[in-house]
């Protein structure tokens, strides 16, 4: 294992114009001989866009390929990245939004979806207010990808949690506007775990809510993050705020309006989502179906 770490990191030193190499062989490998989860990137195409002729579906799906070879080269350029090429590639909009945060006194939940590149928001922490960014992820079988994957979103000052402990560290905290927390919030829940669902890209969809818990319960900023790729190694991500209607968020309130926000999102950009996830294989598991749309 510390052998395939050292070549991982080796090759992370690669400039970006060398990995994207990588990534073309990949994308050649994937789309036209492999196949990669082929079925249910289409299935998940047709279902979530009805509206698109088979061509459109097509020029989507290849365009996704690319997409995702591009991103896992740009992960593994994440072990060695430095704080000023993440910058650079990574621009950061709406800012503002943090000092508001700080100056109300308020802890920040940021809300992304798995657009590429999430992983290359992590050098936000250098350039927020906030003494204290926490990535959110979830533990993985392989303990070798998960150590990597903790290190990366360690980088520039961040302190990784994992999902079963960050909730109750969230409640534990000081509530002063000292804290981000950085939510990938369209997980799928384990089917043994799925208690709500709703409507996203016209499909029955489980819904995680762990960070609904903390919007009803504490008076905290929630953010979503739109993220764009501008061109090949260059991306932009939008900071919005999202308001309750009323005084406070409303029970599961703060995850349909996420989901809607991501819809639109996907909407614009349609191929620059993970679409080989199987984020609709428990959609028979949940127990409270939420048909409003908002």
């Amino acid at each position: 294992m510390n052998f395939l770490i050292k070549i991982l990191y080796l090759v992370s030193k690669l400039p970006l114009k060398i990995l994207y190499i990588f990534s073309d062989v990949i994308f050649f490998l994937n789309y036209y001989l492999v196949g990669y989860r082929k079925e249910v990137i289409t299935q998940n195409l047709r279902k979530s866009f009805p509206e698109k002729s088979e061509k459109e579906i097509k020029e989507i799906r290849k365009k996704f390929y690319l997409n995702f070879s591009d991103y896992l080269v740009e992960t593994i350029k994440s072990f060695s990245i430095s704080e000023t090429e993440a910058r650079v590639r990574m621009q950061h909009i709406n800012q503002e939004l943090f000092h508001e945060a700080k100056k109300e006194g308020k802890n920040i939940i940021l809300l992304a979806g798995h657009v590429f590149n999430w992983e290359w928001i992590n050098a936000l922490a250098k350039i927020v207010p906030q003494a204290h960014c926490h990535p959110v992820y979830r533990k993985v079988n392989s303990d070798f990808w998960e150590n990597q994957m903790k290190k990366v979103r360690n980088k520039f000052g961040n302190e990784a949690l994992e999902a079963n402990e960050v909730i109750l560290n969230i409640f534990r905290s000081r509530n002063n506007g000292d804290s981000a927390y950085m939510f990938v919030a369209d997980q799928t829940p384990h089917h043994a775990h799925v208690t709500y669902g709703l409507e996203f890209l016209n499909q029955r969809t489980p819904a995680f809510i762990g960070y609904d818990r903390l919007a009803t319960r504490m008076d905290l900023v929630f953010i979503y993050c739109e993220m764009k790729k501008v061109k090949r190694g260059y991306y932009q991500v939008n900071y919005h705020r999202i308001y309750p209607d009323g005084d406070k968020f409303t029970e599961n309130e703060v995850v349909r309006k996420f989901h809607k926000l991501l819809e639109n999102t996907l909407h614009k950009y349609p191929d620059n989502y993970l679409w080989s996830h199987r984020k609709w294989k428990y959609q028979d598991s949940i127990k409270n179906f939420d048909s409003e749309k908002k």
